[in-house]
């Protein structure tokens, strides 16, 4: 049991501010507690002057990005979206060794961690290091004690025979743990594959994870091949039909599949900085419902960015409001708890050093959660009742070690993508 004495607690939910003290059980989905109940306490932490209130999550996230950064250019300027996807991260997911998937968990969920979220969705790739991949990235994030829910992004872009992998990868996964089956996009997904995949959905209990429309490549392909558009081929496929889907995206959609998606089940998540960074487009909501979270895409793993980048760029796209831009932010919460998801309870803090030079109250606190707050005020935090940041430093696993040899094998790794 932690006891979080002198705190400011703000209600995730209310936002109402309230001076107490407030003890933690430890645990999958254990309770927080206002007055000391009959249990041990293992540790005491003073958070005089600071604010306590429910770690964040991470709606859509990519592990397997992790050592790109900073990373040579590639071989071909990529001219397009598709030449992106092709030059860049096709050629480096190919190249991740199980060493690089490891590591590259490691450090994704401790940058998750030191950013306040204690839940993380992810959406894996590694064609030629498949088997056991989700496997080595759970037991990453649970060193760090991350809790999560993964998938395998299955494609046919690398052949029958890898896609059939990635089917096997995700099947067994899903046998022992909570999870969801992984596509990568329509246009790199056949008529076989969608099927294998949605039939696994259904047999596993599970959610589809898919890209859509991120791209107008992606409907184009789709109409040209399929005579429909993404959405409706996701639809008649049955997709669609579980409320733990995850539609990545959701660029270029017409009035219709907005309609589709609004009246079905599924989730959206939006990754405006990805959007930006790959000059695809701009989000927009409308029409979408109210069932959208907010992810990083892998750019990095800090939500409180995501939140105030998704407000600003939607005042030239979206219907986004002050309370909305929240809403988006906490529904992954939602998302988590309706679907029946373990590892996002209420004993998930985030303890908050913010010296604000103006009054911080449950009036003015959507001005402060976009103009003020950002990671940097997280001074620690607690994951299933436990310390897993403290005076921001790491506490479950060797910091410094993991950095260190994620540099070297960041290294290898960009040796690999050029040769």
């Amino acid at each position: 049991m932690i006891h979080l004495k002198n705190a400011t607690y703000i209600d995730w939910k209310s936002l109402s501010f309230k001076k107490t003290d407030i003890w933690a059980e430890q645990g999958t989905d254990g309770k927080i507690y206002f007055s000391k109940p009959e249990k041990k306490v293992t540790e005491t932490i003073d958070c005089n002057g600071m604010y306590v209130t429910r770690s964040f999550a991470v709606g859509h996230h990519h592990v397997y990005s992790a050592l790109a950064r900073g990373m040579d250019a590639p071989k071909k300027d990529p001219a397009n979206f598709y030449e992106i996807l092709k030059y860049v991260w096709w050629t480096l997911d190919k190249c991740l060794s199980p060493e690089m998937i490891e590591y590259s968990a490691l450090t994704t969920a401790m940058a998750c961690a030191k950013a306040g979220s204690t839940f993380v969705i992810d959406h894996h790739a590694s064609p030629n290091a498949v088997e056991g991949s989700l496997e080595i990235i759970a037991k990453a994030f649970e060193k760090v004690g991350v809790s999560h829910l993964l998938c395998y992004e299955i494609t046919d872009r690398d052949g029958k025979n890898i896609a059939k992998k990635g089917l096997e990868e995700s099947r067994k996964y899903l046998e022992k743990n909570q999870g969801l089956v992984g596509l990568h996009a329509s246009f790199t997904v056949g008529d076989k594959t969608l099927e294998d995949a949605v039939e696994l959905m259904y047999s596993a209990n599970s959610g589809i994870h898919v890209h859509v429309a991120e791209d107008l490549y992606d409907q184009n392909h789709c109409i040209k091949k399929y005579g429909k558009r993404v959405i409706q081929r996701l639809f008649d496929a049955g997709a669609m039909d579980s409320p733990k889907t995850i539609l990545g995206h959701c660029l270029h959609l017409d009035k219709k599949e907005r309609q589709i998606i609004e009246q079905s089940p599924c989730w959206v998540v939006q990754n405006m900085e990805s959007n930006l960074n790959n000059k695809v487009g701009l989000f927009s909501g409308k029409g979408l419902g109210d069932n959208i979270m907010l992810g990083t895409d892998g750019m990095h793993s800090d939500m409180l960015k995501s939140a105030k980048a998704a407000f600003f760029a939607g005042q030239l796209s979206d219907n986004i409001t002050y309370p909305s831009s929240y809403t988006r932010f906490r529904n992954v919460h939602k998302y988590i708890s309706s679907n029946g998801f373990k590892g996002d309870g209420d004993n998930n803090l985030v303890v908050l050093k913010y010296d604000s030079p103006t009054d911080f109250n449950k009036n003015n606190f959507y001005g402060h959660f976009l103009f003020g707050l950002d990671s940097n005020h997280i001074q620690h935090v607690i994951s299933d009742g436990s310390v897993i940041v403290k005076d921001r430093r790491i506490t479950t696993v060797d910091e410094e070690a993991i950095l260190k040899r994620s540099v070297e094998l960041s290294k290898l790794l960009w040796k690999k993508m050029q040769s």
